[in-house]
């Protein structure tokens, strides 16, 4: 009998320990919840951590992407063109020399007399060697050509300032993904983590008889199923990750971590766009220019292909001829000319006058193809717009609608620690307040990304 009383209270002491455990875990709020998302997400594999705003990440690309590298050196190049242009109104000096060994010389007959008389002309070795130069003094093409270059550098430039521009905008939605994947995981986190505090409550309530085992495999598969969601936020950083260490040609141990959060910036993103939205430093827009005055110059070229040129040329040579050994009795004797040369086109079979047409056609079509640019741009820049004031709405409907979903979650968990509220119940809030904060910061996402599309659009700075 003794036994069996000692027995009684010692399970009484222990059921009444463990509802004290139970009501412990009850009061735990959710934001101060272990880390149970860490047990399930793969280990970090290290690497060298680069804490970098978005400028920063900005700025580098724009000093070591290879694609930047590429558009500089094409308006290195394009200089160089137009310095091998220049190079041709410059005197153009040569050096030659030649010998020359008779193996038959040349027989010549001359009636003389009434008789036929041959003879041969000519010596065994002919040298010669001189300077040479050309000058032209008289080139409409070619000083024509010296500004279709200029133009030339202007459009490699232009090509290289839209390189910079759609670097800027894909830094900027590659730095923007990455905060959106940190941002979702922290979410799903809360979640998992708040889903395995619930599982614990119930394995707990079901060891003590308090609940039912059906409510306890229910909460024990919902934290299954969140762990794929957890995992593929975990993988969404990484390839955001891997897309910036790209863009900015990091090395491969490199780990680039955001100094800032997709909150943090959700209150200085509408100052950017107060801007006047204009078309003029749009990229396509000024390349299509450069190209229209390129053709202009162009026709100009093809009429100046009507226009005579003149040229100056100067010779000074020394000239030996011998007759057996080629190295004996050389007598070199020098020999000089200037010469004037005048060309004058006359008749080409119609080629000048053929591709002067085909120039001023090609302008006529370069002016519809820039009128169709600037309608589809503006039509472009409109619906921008559009799109930013819906996505400006729809933040603070969804900031508005995750204040509401997080005051209804607190409240249902109150009500379930009372026991006034069933676990449908608070999962159904638990749901949710994390849909709520999830379609949060896609809003947010989606307004920062259709911002640096319209900057990009509408060739603004790198800010």
């Amino acid at each position: 009998m003794k036994r069996l009383i000692c027995f009684c209270i010692l399970l009484s002491g222990c059921i009444t320990a463990m509802k004290a455990d139970v009501q412990r875990s009850d009061s735990i709020r959710p934001d101060s919840l272990p880390d149970y998302a860490a047990t399930v997400l793969p280990l970090d594999n290290g690497g060298t951590r680069l804490p970098l705003s978005r400028t920063q990440c900005i700025d580098i690309a724009l000093s070591s992407n290879p694609t930047i590298k590429v558009a500089d050196m094409e308006i290195t190049r394009a200089d160089y063109s137009k310095r091998e242009v220049l190079a041709q109104l410059l005197p153009n000096v040569s050096f030659t020399g030649s010998y020359q060994r008779a193996v038959e010389l040349q027989t010549v007959s001359m009636n003389m007399g009434g008789e036929t008389q041959k003879f041969k002309m000519g010596t065994d070795n002919n040298w010669s060697f001189g300077f040479g130069a050309s000058m032209p003094l008289v080139a409409p093409q070619l000083w024509k050509s010296l500004q279709i270059s200029d133009l030339q550098i202007l459009a490699n430039a232009e090509q290289a300032r839209a390189s910079r521009l759609d670097m800027v905008n894909q830094v900027n939605c590659a730095y923007y993904a990455l905060l959106l994947a940190k941002a979702s995981l922290g979410v799903i986190k809360q979640n998992y983590n708040q889903a395995v505090f619930n599982a614990t409550i119930f394995r707990n309530r079901y060891l003590l008889g308090t609940a039912t085992e059906y409510d306890t495999l229910r909460t024990a598969v919902q934290v299954r199923n969140i762990e794929p969601e957890l995992l593929q936020a975990d993988i969404a950083i990484r390839q955001a990750r891997l897309q910036l260490k790209v863009l900015l040609n990091l090395p491969p141990d490199a780990v680039v971590e955001p100094t800032t959060t997709l909150e943090a910036l959700r209150e200085e993103m509408y100052a950017h766009t107060q801007l006047a939205p204009s078309l003029n430093d749009n990229t396509q827009l000024r390349t299509i220019n450069i190209q229209d005055s390129i053709i202009l110059h162009n026709i100009g070229l093809q009429k100046r292909a009507f226009l005579p040129t003149l040229s100056a040329s100067f010779s000074y040579s020394w000239n030996s001829m011998s007759n057996g050994n080629a190295l004996r009795n050389l007598q070199f004797n020098p020999y000089s000319y200037v010469a004037l040369q005048l060309n004058v086109p006359i008749f080409s079979g119609g080629s000048r006058y053929y591709g002067l047409k085909d120039a001023r056609l090609q302008r006529k079509e370069i002016q519809l193809q820039r009128e169709n640019l600037l309608s589809s741009l503006q039509m472009q820049v409109d619906l921008s717009l559009d799109n930013i004031n819906r996505e400006a709405n729809q933040i603070v409907a969804s900031q508005r609608g995750m204040a509401q979903a997080r005051r209804a979650y607190d409240i249902m968990q109150r009500s379930f620690e009372l026991g006034a509220a069933s676990w449908l119940d608070l999962r159904d809030s638990e749901l949710a307040n994390t849909t709520a904060q999830l379609n949060f910061y896609q809003a947010v996402y989606n307004y920062l990304v259709s911002v640096s599309q319209l900057d990009l659009l509408l060739g603004r700075g790198q800010n």
